[in-house]
């Protein structure tokens, strides 16, 4: 089967001055003024276009349903997210602080386990510095995790949901189980993170759809345990990725859920060497075809440390805030992020350099 995929391309600093020849990817600071048209036939590239924005409609004429469909959702601004009585605005990019209530995460390991009241404290701080969410996690999904049983997860978050809820933070749960997302959600979290992309279990996205929540649908090939036992994909992985999770999509609003709260997860190490991990990135804005917003989790992954002399995942800083800035530069909505701070204050730098090339410049006669 024939399938043609749009990944815009060639981005600009402003639109100004290029009037059709350029257009706003999912309504964000980003402007971009070609689309590398891609055919693939079953699993194999048959060709690749690069076309610019001023002749897409002629090119449109010509291609099918699924390729027009991705165009206007390349161009169609995101709905703000509501949470609870909260809404972000997904005009830029927002910053998702992460803490992990787990004896065994890969990037901070016992920091918090037991210790609800500086989980919490952790997440107060990250909402200080402008995160506009805390995902609180109580199970480890680094590879080779095994899986925790949902009481004892319930237990690790609980505590740190209601603390970080009642001082009016928006929380997410990062969960694969319902009993988990139940409880979390009453306790006041308002997104459901779920790295299965509610695959793990039939009755999560029941609960998701009740709730009326945002959910985060992330792509993975197999399980924590097994994830990184060399995976292998088919096609290339972009394309394999924007497939799997068009599925889920569907899945998601085949259970109640509105499109309109889902928001889609590449997966970043999640069953993926590192050039699986770089060719994602290098692709990201082609998920916006999908018309959802995209959140990124790239922080202090594996692949920084493969890039840059092994370094251990609390000395990833600097490859963290390369891959953050890369997604808000492609469009990403939702940035994932360990170091709050320091991702805040880069994204404060380049939302000066965009609002630098939105002002026309003056000169003196």
């Amino acid at each position: 089967m024939t399938r043609v995929y749009l990944r815009p391309t060639a981005f600009v600093d402003a639109p100004f001055g290029y009037d059709g020849r350029v257009a706003r990817l999912a309504g964000g600071m980003s402007w971009f003024s070609a689309v590398e048209i891609d055919t693939l036939d079953g699993n194999h590239r048959v060709s690749t276009e690069l076309v610019p924005v001023e002749r897409m409609g002629d090119v449109l004429e010509r291609l099918d349903h699924a390729a027009r469909t991705a165009w206007i959702n390349l161009t169609t601004a995101r709905q703000p997210l509501t949470l609870g009585e909260r809404l972000i605005p997904l005009d830029q990019p927002r910053v998702m602080g992460i803490v992990n209530a787990t004896p065994d995460s890969f990037s901070d390991g016992d920091r918090y386990d037991g210790d609800p009241d500086a989980a919490a404290e952790t997440g107060f701080a990250m909402t200080a510095a402008g995160a506009a969410m805390i995902d609180v996690g109580g199970e480890s999904t680094r590879p080779g995790a095994k899986p925790v049983w949902e009481g004892d997860e319930i237990a690790r978050v609980l505590p740190v949901v209601q603390k970080l809820a009642a001082s009016g933070a928006a929380v997410s749960i990062d969960t694969r189980k319902a009993a988990v997302m139940e409880a979390a959600l009453g306790a006041g979290a308002r997104i459901v993170n779920d790295v299965s992309a509610l695959g793990w279990e039939e009755r999560s996205a029941a609960v998701v759809a009740v709730a009326k929540c945002p959910v985060v649908l992330l792509h993975h090939l197999g399980t924590p345990e097994t994830m990184q036992q060399a995976p292998h994909y088919e096609k290339p992985v972009l394309f394999a990725v924007y497939d799997w999770l068009e599925e889920r999509i569907e899945v998601a609003v085949a259970a109640g859920i509105a499109r309109e709260r889902i928001i889609l997860d590449p997966g970043i190490g999640f069953g993926k060497m590192v050039q699986h991990n770089l060719e994602l990135m290098n692709g990201l804005a082609l998920l916006h075809g999908l018309g959802c917003p995209v959140l990124l989790g790239a922080s202090r992954k594996r692949t920084i440390g493969a890039l840059a002399n092994e370094a251990p995942a609390d000395q990833r800083l600097g490859g963290s805030l390369t891959l953050a800035l890369k997604g808000a530069e492609q469009g990403a909505q939702i940035l994932r992020v360990h170091d709050v701070p320091e991702t805040v204050q880069a994204l404060k730098v380049w939302r000066g350099l965009r609002d630098a090339a939105l002002t026309p410049p003056r000169y003196s006669e």
